[in-house]
């Protein structure tokens, strides 16, 4: 399967919301697809200008492919606690990406040294998780934050705690992505 169709279906569910006369032939993409209807985790990226404009995303595989990208595109466009609601004007300059995620593994790790040996920049996207607070970064936030400090100290700041917590040895998740964007 091209993974551009990912992208197809990402838009056109944003699309739909503006356009509420247009609907989307499900039944066509899955009779076409046969993978759309395997149950896998997703991600989606909008960036406006180079710049974060929304992202939403499920951690574990619980819907088909097909319904998580079409959730998580609208989700991304419309629920983003950090942005208001996408306008029509921005989406049509918006660039959407799609990952999927593989299943997340529980990391060994005895120390902070040793967390930092086993993550691989730009290859795990990273799951933090200390009692109540929890948060990821997908693979490709590498990109802005391409060192382990500046990546795990930006990631326990996102899930609400102190980069000392490492000292405790929260729980670490590892997954991979793969991606297709505009």
């Amino acid at each position: 399967m091209d993974l551009k169709i990912l992208l197809d279906i990402a838009r056109k569910s944003i699309y739909t919301v503006f356009d509420k006369s247009l609907q989307i032939n499900k039944d066509y993409y899955i009779s076409s697809f046969k993978e759309l209807e395997e149950q896998k985790a997703t991600f989606i990226t909008l960036t406006l200008n180079g710049n974060l404009r929304g992202c939403i995303g499920s951690l574990v595989a619980h819907n088909s492919l097909y319904d998580d990208v079409f959730i998580n595109a609208r989700k991304a466009a419309f629920n983003d606690p950090r942005f208001n609601s996408l306008s029509y004007e921005e989406f049509n300059k918006i660039k959407i990406e799609v990952s999927i995620l593989t299943p997340a593994k529980l990391l060994n790790y005895n120390d902070i040294e040793d967390l930092k040996q086993k993550i691989i920049p730009y290859k795990h996207g990273v799951i933090l998780k200390y009692k109540n607070n929890q948060a990821t970064f997908l693979p490709q936030v590498w990109e802005q934050l391409n060192t382990f400090e500046e990546f795990i100290s930006s990631l326990c700041k996102k899930a609400n705690l102190d980069f000392s917590i490492l000292y405790k040895n929260p729980e670490i998740y590892l997954y991979e992505a793969i991606k297709v964007k505009e």
